[in-house]
This record gives C-alpha cells, sequence and structure tokens, in this order.
C-alpha cells in the first residue's frame, strides 16, 4: 500500500513536467503518449489509480487509466453532469473526495473495476474556455489529496489539453460551444445600467489559447514575463493618463486599485514560481490565473469577488502581450454599431473600446457593484448582465437589439419586432420629452396639495441627474459605493472631496447623507465585521457595524462636517432599530463637531439627524423615538422584506413582496400618522416611491415627501399632476378598513379620474 505523497512545490512539478515533455516529444502515437502519461500522473502522486477521459461526440469516453481494469478503456462512458466526472466537466471545477462514494453524485461502473477504491480527486481539461476532458486519481485509502498535489494535476491538464489538440483527439464541433442558431431569441438579463442600443453581436474574447505549455529555456520564459510586465504597466499608466480621468470621478478608487494589482509582487512571484517548475510563461500565467478564478468562483465576499476579477483581467491582459495575440475585439478595432458579449468585463477593458460604436454591453456575470458597471455608468453605456449561455445562442455578427430598461436582449429579431423595438424607443424618447417638459414645474395635485420630489444617488456619475430631473434635492446619497470600490478605507480627505461635489453640484437645495451602510452583503475586507452569515440582511450590518467599529464611523463624520462647512448637513442613520442605537451615533457625530470646533476647522452652518425605517421593531419605539429625530425616512426595500419574512431577491417569493399589500399600507400609514402628529418631516427613500401607482398610495396614506431614482422623479410627476388627492385619501381609508385588493382599486381610480400611471 502506497503512502500519501509529499510533493515539494518545486522539484515535483518541474519532474512531472519534464517527463510530460519527453512523452510529447516522442514519436509514439496519441494513444501511446496518454498511456505513458497516466502511468507518470498515478507515480507521482503516489497513486493507484489515474485516468483521462476525454470528450467525444458529446460524451466523456475513458481513454487511458493506470489501475482500472484496460478493457473499459474506449468503453466507460459518462454524459456531461453524470457521476463524479461528468460533474467536473459540467462545473469546470476540481473535485477532492476522501470518500468518493458518499458523494450524491457518485455513479458505479462496474466494468471498471474500481470497487476498492475511496479516495477521488479530478480536474477539468479545458480548450478555450469549453471542458474537454478530466484527469482523475484514486487512491485505496480514504483521504483528502494536498492542494500541491491538485496543483499538479492542473498543470497536468493543461499540457494535456495541448497535446490533445494538436493530436486531433478532439473534434472540431467539441472545441466551440456556439451551436448553429437561425431562429430569433428574447433573452432575459438582470438590468445593470439602464438604456437601449442596436447593433451587431461582437464577443470580447479575452482568452488567448496557449498553444506550448512546457518550458524549453525557463530563463528565457522568465525574461519573457518580465517584459510583459513592463509593458502592461506602460498601457496602464498612459491609460489613467487620459484627459476624461483627469477630474475626480467614481473612477479614482477602482483605477487606482486596478493599477496596485498591476504592481503587485506576490502576483509576480507567483507566475514567477510557476516557470521554475517548467512552465513557459503563458502556461505560468494561466497557472496562477486558474487559481483566481477558483477563488472568484467560491467568494461569497462581492468586493473580494470584484477584486479578483480585476486579478483575472489583468492576467488576460498579461497574457495577450506575452503571447503577442491580438485578443479583443478592442484591440482588432469594432468600426460598426456594437453590442458587446462577454462573460465578465474588467473596467480597463472596457475603457479600451471606442465609444462612438459601442452601443450596448451583455454579460453572462456581472452586479451592480461591479467596477465595470460603475464605469459604464459613467460613459452612458447600457449594460445587461446575468444572461445565461451568451455563446451558445449568440453568434458573432448577429444583429441585436438591447433594450435594459425591460431588461432583455433579442437576438436576429424579425422586422416585427425591429419596428415594435423603434415604436417602443420612439414612445419612450416622447414620454421622456414630455418629462422633460415637466421638469421645471411643481409637482403639485389638481387639488393643490405639494409633493417634494427628491433623487437618491451614491455616486458623482448621478449628480447631474440633479438638474436633468428637475429634482427638489437629494433625499438619500448612499455613501457606501466608495467604501466599496476602494481596497483600503477610504481617506478622510477623498470622503471630503466626494461630499463637498456633492453639496456644491445641489446648491440651495437639500442633501441627505445616509452613513455607510456595509457588512452583510456589501462586506469590504478592510472592516473584519464577522464570520459568514446565514442572512446577511439581518446581520452585522449598516449602523450596527459602525457602532461596534466606530472609527470608521468618526472618519466618515469628520469628512462630513468639513464638506458643508456653511451648509445645512443633514445626516442619517440607517437600519435603526432601537432609539439608543440612533442616541449613540448622534453622540458620536456631536463628538466630532466639537472636537472640530476646538480645531477651529471647518463647520456646518446648522446640523440635522434623522433615521432610517427599516427594521419593524422601531415603529413600535415612535412615540419615544420621535422626540429625538430632526426628520425620519422610511426604508420600503428592507422594511416590505423584513415585514414579510420574504427575502426580496428570491424570484420564488416576488409574489409575497408585495409593496400595495394591505398589511404594509396600513403599516405605513400607522408611521405617517405618527410622524404627524408629532411634527417631523418624513419621507419614502425606496424603490416603492418610484412607481407611480406605489406613489399613488403613499400619498393617499399622507406622504408629502418621496426620494426616488431620477428616472422615476418625470413619470410619478406627471401622476400627480393628473391627480385629485382628497377623495382618493378618503377612499384608501375604506380601501384599508376592508382589506380589499388596493391594486386593482387603485388602477380602477386612476382610468376612471384619467390619472397618468405611464
Amino acid at each position: 500500500m502506497n503512502a500519501p505523497v509529499q510533493i515539494s512545490a518545486g522539484s515535483a512539478a518541474r519532474d512531472i513536467l519534464r517527463r510530460l515533455h519527453e512523452v510529447m516529444a516522442s514519436r509514439a502515437n496519441a494513444q501511446e503518449k496518454l498511456n505513458r502519461v497516466v502511468k507518470i500522473i498515478a507515480k507521482s502522486l503516489s497513486s493507484e489509480v489515474c485516468s483521462i477521459y476525454l470528450l467525444r461526440e458529446g460524451v466523456l469516453e475513458l481513454f487511458a487509466t493506470e489501475g482500472l481494469a484496460q478493457s473499459a478503456v474506449h468503453v466507460t462512458r459518462l454524459a456531461i453532469g453524470e457521476g463524479l466526472v461528468g460533474q467536473i466537466a459540467a462545473n469546470k471545477e476540481p473535485l477532492n473526495l476522501a470518500e468518493a462514494a458518499e458523494h450524491p453524485d457518485f455513479a458505479y461502473k462496474p466494468e471498471t473495476g474500481e470497487d476498492m477504491f475511496h479516495s477521488f480527486a479530478g480536474v477539468p481539461v479545458i480548450r478555450q474556455e469549453s471542458a474537454v476532458g478530466v484527469v482523475a486519481v484514486q487512491h485505496v485509502e480514504p483521504r483528502i489529496y494536498e492542494d500541491i498535489e491538485i496543483e499538479a494535476l492542473q498543470t497536468v491538464a493543461m499540457v494535456l489539453s495541448e497535446l490533445i489538440s494538436s493530436a486531433g483527439l478532439i473534434d472540431a464541433s467539441t472545441m466551440t460551444s456556439i451551436r448553429a442558431h437561425t431562429g430569433a431569441l428574447r433573452l432575459e438579463g438582470l438590468r445593470l445600467v439602464k438604456g437601449v442600443g442596436q447593433g451587431r453581436a461582437v464577443f470580447h474574447q479575452p482568452r488567448v489559447v496557449i498553444e506550448h505549455t512546457v518550458a524549453d529555456d525557463v530563463e528565457v520564459e522568465k525574461q519573457r514575463i518580465a517584459e510583459a510586465f513592463l509593458s502592461m504597466r506602460e498601457q496602464i499608466d498612459a491609460m489613467m493618463g487620459k484627459a476624461e480621468f483627469a477630474a475626480p470621478g467614481d473612477h479614482d478608487d477602482i483605477l487606482e486599485t486596478y493599477k496596485m494589482f498591476a504592481y503587485d509582487e506576490g502576483w509576480i512571484r507567483r507566475i514567477t514560481e510557476a516557470i521554475d517548475s517548467g512552465l513557459t510563461a503563458e502556461a505560468g500565467i494561466e497557472r496562477v490565473a486558474q487559481k483566481t478564478r477558483a477563488r472568484l468562483r467560491k467568494a461569497k465576499d462581492p468586493f473580494f469577488a470584484e477584486r479578483l476579477h480585476d486579478l483575472d483581467d489583468l492576467s488576460n491582459r498579461l497574457l495577450r502581450i506575452v503571447s503577442g495575440q491580438v485578443g479583443t475585439a478592442a484591440e482588432m478595432g469594432i468600426g460598426r454599431d456594437t453590442i458587446l458579449l462577454a462573460r465578465n468585463l474588467g473596467p480597463a477593458e472596457l475603457l479600451e473600446y471606442d465609444r462612438r460604436f459601442l452601443k450596448g454591453v451583455v454579460l453572462e456575470e456581472g452586479s451592480l457593484t461591479a467596477h465595470v458597471i460603475i464605469i459604464a455608468r459613467a460613459m452612458g453605456i447600457p449594460v445587461l448582465g446575468q444572461v445565461k449561455d451568451i455563446r451558445a445562442q449568440i453568434a458573432e455578427g448577429d444583429p441585436l437589439l438591447l433594450d435594459v430598461h425591460r431588461g432583455v436582449v433579442f437576438v436576429r429579431p424579425p422586422d416585427a419586432v425591429i419596428e415594435q423595438f423603434d415604436e417602443q424607443v420612439a414612445l419612450r424618447t416622447k414620454r421622456q420629452a414630455e418629462y422633460d417638459r415637466l421638469r421645471d414645474k411643481p409637482a403639485i395635485t389638481l387639488d393643490g396639495t405639494d409633493v417634494t420630489l427628491l433623487m437618491n444617488a451614491g455616486l458623482r456619475a448621478d449628480l447631474p441627474s440633479l438638474d436633468e430631473s428637475g429634482a427638489d434635492g437629494i433625499g438619500l446619497f448612499r455613501t457606501e459605493f466608495q467604501f466599496l470600490v476602494s481596497a483600503t478605507l477610504p481617506r478622510r480627505e477623498r470622503q471630503t472631496s466626494l461630499y463637498k461635489n456633492v453639496i456644491e453640484v445641489a446648491g440651495d437645495r437639500p442633501v441627505i447623507f445616509r452613513t455607510v451602510d456595509i457588512g452583510g452583503d456589501k462586506a469590504v475586507p478592510y472592516v473584519d465585521s464577522a464570520a459568514r452569515e446565514e442572512n446577511p440582511a439581518m446581520g452585522y450590518r449598516a449602523l450596527r457595524l459602525a457602532l461596534g467599529r466606530k472609527g470608521l464611523l468618526k472618519v466618515q463624520a469628520r469628512a462630513l462636517l468639513e464638506a458643508s462647512e456653511g451648509k445645512t448637513l443633514r445626516i442619517m442613520f440607517p437600519m435603526v432599530s432601537e432609539p439608543w442605537e440612533f442616541a449613540e451615533a448622534k453622540a458620536l457625530v456631536l463628538e466630532q463637531l466639537a472636537a472640530q470646533m476646538a480645531r477651529g476647522g471647518a463647520m456646518p452652518k446648522e446640523l440635522k439627524f434623522g433615521a432610517m425605517l427599516e427594521v419593524p421593531a422601531l415603529a413600535e419605539m415612535l412615540d419615544l423615538f420621535l422626540p429625538q429625530v430632526d426628520f425620519l425616512s422610511v426604508g420600503t426595500n428592507d422594511l416590505v422584506q423584513f415585514l414579510f419574512a420574504a427575502d426580496r431577491s428570491n424570484p420564488l417569493l416576488a409574489e409575497r413582496y408585495d409593496w400595495l399589500s394591505p398589511a404594509v399600507l396600513r403599516f405605513l400609514k400607522r408611521v405617517i400618522d405618527a410622524a404627524d402628529d408629532a411634527g417631523k418631516p418624513i419621507s419614502v427613500c425606496g424603490e416603492m416611491g418610484g412607481r407611480p401607482i406605489a406613489a399613488m398610495a403613499l400619498l393617499a396614506l399622507g406622504f408629502r415627501r418621496l426620494s426616488i431614482t431620477p428616472a422615476g422623479i418625470g413619470p410619478v410627476k406627471a401622476m400627480i399632476r393628473t391627480l385629485e388627492l382628497a377623495p382618493l385619501s378618503k377612499a384608501m381609508e375604506g380601501w384599508l378598513r376592508s382589506g380589499a385588493n388596493v391594486r386593482d382599486k387603485l388602477e380602477d381610480w386612476a382610468d376612471k379620474h384619467t390619472v397618468r400611471l405611464r
């Protein structure tokens, strides 16, 4: 019985590569080479079994084995997703098990004679981003293979990718995941940057096919990688020096972090170590990138995932430089109206495209806080994310219609769809023109009730919308975006600069700054909030975290005080559950105010404190709480999900998350009545207020201040100016008493009284 192997990171890897190099250089046929490879790996890893499965005619076929029955070669076949081998190919991820048979996907193949083996580890063989095979090892004794052993297998898989491709062991149809589509498709996704675009499909294609993995001369490869790093850094420095990035903006922290990674000595060292083991420069970059991608797939923290995306982006850039291959559509030049397609993009990669022709982006991944989305928003490029299997459904050059307002992309649309799309774009343009004409008109109902319409913001790029939308001010400025895109705690000076810019743009219009809401599902690495939480939305986040990490809140308070010199500063604390939390946070800010006064520093003219009502428990304390605050704001997004115990991001619970449920409206009525009795201003700053029919309900309940997205101000103002409020408010009282279907009642009311809802 063989003992578990103890591999040193350098010598064993070099030995495996040397022997594989000899196999590849031999005159043996492909089958003989594979037979020798499995013997080498089994011996090197002290495993009783090493097997190679290759994709042929859509299934994984056992091509070579050391340790299993030779009669099973070219007989045992597994579908993608079938058994452990099939799962590795389907997920394109390694699998490492001490007891293979206990895994729910284990599939026993009696012809292989694998009954006696317990341990199992396998890695995918990747070619052009597709899994074209699997390398697996097995051991009699139950044990988990060491990380260095898995890395050795992954290196072998890279070499095998080269071998099986050059030997013609993979069908041409296997080398691409694009299937021939001729019919029209309608694909849905996540609305990341709203807008519309029309153009031909162009794949970003950042990956470079590595043709040679084993180095002939390690020193030559190290010199190549050193030169490639110099070239890459010059590119990034030139990009950051562009005129459009000279002014302060949301891109500052993003590009600084990107540059920091490009100069990271640890990254360079890991690639050099991979080359020292016998890999070419290209294979060394890819080897390190594989580990990055593996960590990326497991990352729960969106901040950490975004940093890994940056590293992946840089790896692709470095790989293209060192190989001398033009790998992106940006480098080749698009030259016509284009909708760009990619699994994901780094911020720098997007910036390389010609904005005259780039009409939109469709991503297989993507999130609202991703770096590339923040850059795209600043550039005014619509982006649709989380569109699955792009390559399987769209071919290069296909005509596309992108409508991120509706969350769809139309592929190869027929003439009727194009005409409808053009009509909808024209209608949207017409409506926007109508909203623009309302921009300077007051939001006042037919019976003379004034409504204040404020906008929500969180980025410098949002600020032009203040004038464009005709908003009365900023009712919610989310300060956390600056924290989410920074690799370290944002310096006080940088925070001050942002807040001062916001106040200057607002002029005499009010701005409410919400203190940082991080933690939970918005974790950052420089604040050790807590272990992974089962329910992050209700966890250690927002004000809870700020009170636990008071240094963070103190720095932000000082930055806000300095930025608002001579102005009224309005500070709002998020996720207040009990009055003592608000009192403690307020005292902390006042402490900073006293220190600022003692220093003779910049001071606001007036200081007002408010709270977000998102936690239902706070509503039970309003009689004690309202005397402490200057204003109150209802955050309907979290409030409604807490009221219903229904995750608003879960599509299975969409019907349970209803703003117009009588339960929600009765709760809000109780809150608005309490605020009115106490004489305290109250607003709604969640998505609810930005939908005309929901805003209509809020006005009927008694709310007179709404803070919504800039795009929602025009439609909501149009609704307000066609509404007679007094009779609606009276009707609402009856609907709430009876438990009626309020949504249907509101739609009927709007129809009968010609209230504009769209």
